[in-house]
């Protein structure tokens, strides 16, 4: 493209165009595609910035490329939690891409539903290369946007999974989190959190990682914990003792080492799962094992789930143009 090229246009995807387009499938693909990405080292994944903020807030960027596919960008996004008095979500994310021949941006997209999307999709991949095929209870903690879409991916890849409990923060029934899956499952609110987690063959944690939640002898041998909130230094959900005991999976050892629940124990051994799924690792797992998928998320996953919708964008002629000459 010359450099004096007028008529370069910047194309704008806001969250409800966003959110028509992300088709779970699509979402799986892409963010399976980042994880063998990752694995055979055609991805990078630039060191993660996660900084506190003094509003109270937390702000990170995650930065990747693909070169054999000029795939360049990088998410701007954080957690607030004052919007939630304002009405608004706390989480935030932009995602940008970026034309790594000139540097020249090409789509920015709301990245609120890009980062829920890929991180239920990662979290189902997850379960269906370390839970136990034959697992039927779940237990769940957290009833926001994340415990949403996990919940809703795992019914979704694991069949089996019938009878759910989840924990909430204040021990009160959220009817409006049973009615969206009341038809998919067997729902009822957990009321204590160590028997739940007992009973259950799949735990999932999607809090905003504020300590411990559960005590670490509730853990049976056979479960599998899905982990999301452990995502920034200091943050953690998985109670000490509990690593120490499982088989750790990670999306990138070196990140969920620095900011996931690993920095708890960062010299216990861990597999990254896009080495399960090209086959360069494999866990032989027993009926006993207790299996860990610690989750910081990569930057690939926002990348390679962004460039579908931009593709999709382009061939529909969805989202907003905006004359972008340079």
């Amino acid at each position: 493209m010359p450099a004096n090229n007028s008529s370069a246009q910047l194309l704008l995807l806001d969250g409800p165009t966003v959110e028509a387009a992300l088709q779970p499938d699509d979402v799986l693909a892409a963010v399976r595609e980042a994880f063998v990405l990752h694995s055979q080292r055609e991805g990078r994944v630039f060191p993660v910035i996660r900084e506190k903020l003094a509003t109270g807030g937390v702000f990170g960027i995650k930065a990747g490329d693909v070169g054999s596919q000029s795939l360049l960008g990088f998410k701007a996004a954080g957690f607030w939690p004052g919007n939630r008095q304002k009405g608004g979500d706390t989480h935030q994310a932009t995602i940008m891409l970026i034309d790594p021949a000139t540097g020249r941006p090409l789509c920015i997209l709301d990245g609120n539903a890009i980062t829920t999307a890929r991180t239920g999709a990662a979290g189902g991949i997850g379960l269906l290369q370390l839970a136990r095929p034959d697992s039927t209870r779940l237990c769940v903690f957290g009833t926001g946007v994340q415990a949403r879409v996990q919940l809703s991916y795992a019914l979704r890849l694991m069949p089996s999974l019938s009878e759910v409990r989840y924990v909430t923060s204040n021990g009160q029934r959220n009817t409006g989190f049973e009615a969206a899956f009341e038809d998919r499952c067997a729902i009822a609110l957990a009321t204590d959190r160590n028997d739940a987690v007992a009973s259950s063959d799949v735990v999932i944690t999607a809090t905003p990682g504020g300590g411990p939640l559960f005590d670490a002898d509730a853990v049976q041998p056979g479960t599998h914990l899905t982990c999301v909130g452990a995502d920034t230094n200091g943050k953690r959900e998985l109670p000490p003792g509990v690593l120490e005991r499982a088989r750790i999976v990670v999306d990138d050892s070196e990140q969920a080492r620095r900011i996931g629940e690993c920095q708890w124990a960062r010299s216990l051994p861990c597999i990254e799962i896009g080495d399960l799924l090209t086959g360069k690792a494999t866990v032989d797992r027993q009926p006993a094992d207790i299996t860990v998928f610690d989750m910081t998320g990569l930057a690939l996953q926002d990348l390679t789930v962004a460039r579908f919708l931009h593709e999709h964008a382009l061939a529909n002629g969805t989202g907003t143009r905006l004359a972008w000459p340079w």
